[in-house]
Formats: C-alpha cells, sequence, structure tokens
C-alpha cells in the first residue's frame, strides 16, 4: 500500500493488533491515486507486458488480493479473465471498493490510457462498465484465502504492509501464490525498506523487506519470477526505500 508519511515511534506490530476497518480508504485514495505517478506508470507497464504475454485462457478468473483503494491492479487484468474477485479485509475499504466497482470516478481512466499502450487491452472498450460487470467485492483476510482457485492474480502492496513481522509477510505471499491455480501468472509489488506508515491520523505496520526478500520468499512457491527495483524519483513519503514489482507463475 502507498500511504501518507510513515515515522510513527509507534512499536511494531502482528497483523492482528490493528484495527483495519479504520482505515481512512478516501484519504489513502486522495494522497496516492489522483493522478498517475511515475513509478506506478513504470509497475503498470511491467505488469501490462507480462499479462498481455501470459497466455492467459479465455473465460480465466482473477483475483486482486487486499485491493484496498486501488483499481490499478484490478485493471491490469480486466482483458484477460471473465470474473474478478477483489479480496479485501477492511470493511471501510471494502465499502469504498464496492462504491468504485459500480462506477469509478474520472481518475482511473489516467490509469487506463497507460494499460491501452499495450493492444491486448483494445478489446475493453468501456473499463467502467466492464469493471462493474465482471466484479465482486469479497471481505476476507489473505490468510483465509482458498487454494487453487483463479487463474490469474494481483497483490500490491499488502504482504509488506500489514505487519512489521517477517513471518507474517511470507506467510502472506505464500498464501496468495498457492491460492493460484498451477502455472497461473501474477504480479506483485511491495515497498521496499518501509518503517509503517500513516492513512490519515492513524498508524500502520510495515515490514523492512527488499527485493532480494521478494525473491527468496517467493522461490518455494513460483516459476518464472522476475523482481525489478522501481525508481521511485521523488518519494511518495519518508520512511521507504523505493518499490518492487515482482512477476512469475504459481508453482504446479
Amino acid at each position: 500500500m502507498h500511504v501518507n508519511d510513515g515515522d510513527s515511534g509507534q512499536p511494531p506490530g502482528s497483523n492482528d493488533q490493528f484495527d483495519w476497518d479504520q482505515f481512512d480508504s478516501e484519504a489513502y485514495f486522495s494522497h496516492n491515486y489522483l493522478d498517475v505517478r511515475d513509478d506506478d506508470r513504470q509497475i503498470m507497464v511491467i505488469v501490462r507486458d507480462f499479462f498481455a504475454s501470459a497466455g492467459v485462457a479465455p473465460g480465466a478468473r482473477a483475483v486482486d488480493v487486499g485491493a484496498g483503494a486501488n483499481l490499478y491492479p484490478s485493471l491490469a487484468m480486466l482483458p484477460f479473465c471473465a470474473h474478478l474477485d477483489l479480496w479485501e479485509y477492511s470493511a471501510a475499504n471494502v465499502a469504498w471498493l464496492r462504491g468504485q466497482v459500480a462506477g469509478f470516478t474520472d481518475n482511473w481512466l489516467r490509469f487506463w490510457e497507460v494499460y491501452r499502450g499495450q493492444p491486448a487491452y483494445a478489446s475493453v472498450a468501456d473499463p467502467r462498465a466492464e469493471l462493474a460487470s465482471r466484479t465482486e467485492v469479497h471481505q476476507a483476510s489473505v490468510f483465509d484465502l482458498p487454494p487453487r482457485h483463479w487463474d490469474l492474480g494481483t497483490m500490491f502492496f499488502v504482504a509488506c504492509s500489514l505487519s512489521a513481522d517477517l513471518t507474517e509477510f511470507r506467510r502472506a505471499v505464500h498464501r496468495f501464490v498457492a491460492a493460484l491455480r498451477p502455472q497461473a501468472p501474477f504480479a506483485t509489488a511491495f515497498m521496499a525498506k518501509s518503517q509503517g506508515y500513516h492513512v490519515g491520523e492513524r498508524w500502520f505496520p510495515a515490514v523492512a523487506i527488499d527485493a532480494d526478500e521478494v525473491r527468496d520468499t517467493l522461490a518455494p512457491v513460483a516459476t518464472d519470477v522476475t523482481v525489478t527495483p522501481i525508481d521511485i524519483g521523488d518519494p511518495l513519503r519518508e520512511g521507504y526505500g523505493g518499490m518492487i514489482v515482482a512477476t512469475g507463475r504459481s508453482r504446479g
């Protein structure tokens, strides 16, 4: 997750020590996604080109895990799925997602323009209508994902931003990949070396991972993994060391 300034002075904690239902979805959205940042653009280009070349079969079912107040990972999968599940734990984010899925705000059309640079996205004439017709929002934890259920998936800024516990980070990544069918393509993104973050007036935990940790965590559960550090330019906030995107396929 991208978020507001992040040096809290509070002790880190595990995921269940924080009130995620109080996550300020509108503050998060307004700070991060009213326009397309260059670092997000870099991630989107990598992900769109990866999915376009992944050979996803028609009629696929897709999932975006920890969707939060961010639609661009979901939009990345829109041309390649017949059904899209948004899997989100926070009640506040679930309500925000349901409102956006019913008819998203115009800022997301600027994100869609980035995807349209890849010819595979031309098959979606009206992304707002297609997202509304194909998408279902679920309130549930990443740790409760069913195994081997989806044909492609995304999980952006989630595993690194739900806990300060490295074990929980690894567990979240493994549960995400295990929720995909064998050889299903996926894209993940992470904040690097994050020290925690504020959303509105509330502080939330993070775990300080780097590209090597992402690679090592994915190795047991994924194949064809490519891990790419992202040039952040003007940092989104203090207290982190960049972004990381990783693509690959779930192991059979």
